[in-house]
């Protein structure tokens, strides 16, 4: 099913497309948070991001995301940015297919050339910061659902602090096969809102953890990025360990939130999952 698109993302597509005269039309696009839209016109396909509004999620910011893509365009790495305004983010459409479960077990090794370059950026001056973005999940949730293994964990965490980085580079953050995107035989990476900079082991670390890879693919992916980064695997593989119990808050807290903001079964399945994890850890 196709929309029209709205006054506001027609004034911004206008103003950065003079000769686009018709309308076009907008294809909501899936995907975990659902702001994104395929606009397609007669002269050009562009991906339209939304500003989230009230369903905003922590760590989310269109204006840093807009000038984090700046920042690396010149990498090769990401799409173009044509624009934004208030409530829209204006990019290139990067054709091609999201992968499929085999296909990226074959992709970790290309996959990790691709973060490899991608930590070999100039730094963009947004430091993540996992603590506050943990307790502003806390903070936005229901009351009645602050269950007291999120508690203990965050008062965990809290005392260890955060490890010291290995390495600062720039990280994209949520790195899946949904956000993979494969076009004759070149990988993309896509949906950069909570890219920043970080520790190299930190970016690893959510990867295994979205993705729920096995030792093997583990051993794999952490072989071919020490190999490509020039880092110790040992010691790579190390603080990947120390990240993973602040990544499976992270993505406990994410999946909690979601369900909260819109009551579909699959965030409440997977927040279950993660709040059990958590709860052998205390």
């Amino acid at each position: 099913m196709t929309f029209s698109i709205n006054a506001d993302l027609q004034q911004l597509i206008s103003r950065q497309f003079p000769a686009a005269q018709a309308a076009g039309t907008v294809l909501p696009l899936d995907g975990l948070s659902g702001y994104s839209m395929k606009v397609s016109l007669p002269c050009q396909t562009l991906l339209a991001r939304r500003a989230a509004g009230s369903l905003e999620m922590p760590g989310v910011n269109r204006q840093r995301e807009y000038r984090i893509l700046r920042k690396l365009h010149d990498s090769g790495l990401v799409p173009a940015v044509y624009g934004r305004s208030r409530n829209w983010l204006l990019l290139d459409w990067l054709p091609g297919e999201v992968l499929s479960a085999a296909e990226f077990d074959r992709a970790i090794e290309p996959l990790s050339e691709i973060i490899s370059k991608l930590h070999r950026q100039p730094l963009t001056g947004y430091r993540l910061q996992l603590m506050p973005l943990l307790m502003s999940y806390w903070q936005r949730s229901l009351p009645s659902r602050r269950n007291l293994t999120w508690l203990r964990a965050l008062k965990r965490l809290r005392r260890r602090g955060e490890p010291h980085p290995l390495r600062l580079a720039v990280l994209h953050m949520d790195i899946h096969s949904g956000n993979l995107i494969g076009n004759g035989g070149r990988l993309r990476l896509i949906d950069w809102e909570y890219a920043g900079d970080g520790d190299v082991a930190l970016e690893l670390a959510a990867l295994i953890d979205i993705n729920g890879l096995d030792d093997a693919q583990q051993q794999r992916l952490i072989t071919a990025c020490a190999i490509g980064q020039k880092i110790d695997s040992g010691r790579l593989c190390r603080q990947i360990r120390r990240w993973q119990p602040w990544l499976l808050l992270l993505a406990t807290s994410w999946y909690e939130l979601r369900w909260q903001q819109t009551g579909e079964n699959q965030f409440g399945a997977l927040a279950a999952s993660g709040w059990q994890r958590l709860s052998q850890l205390n």
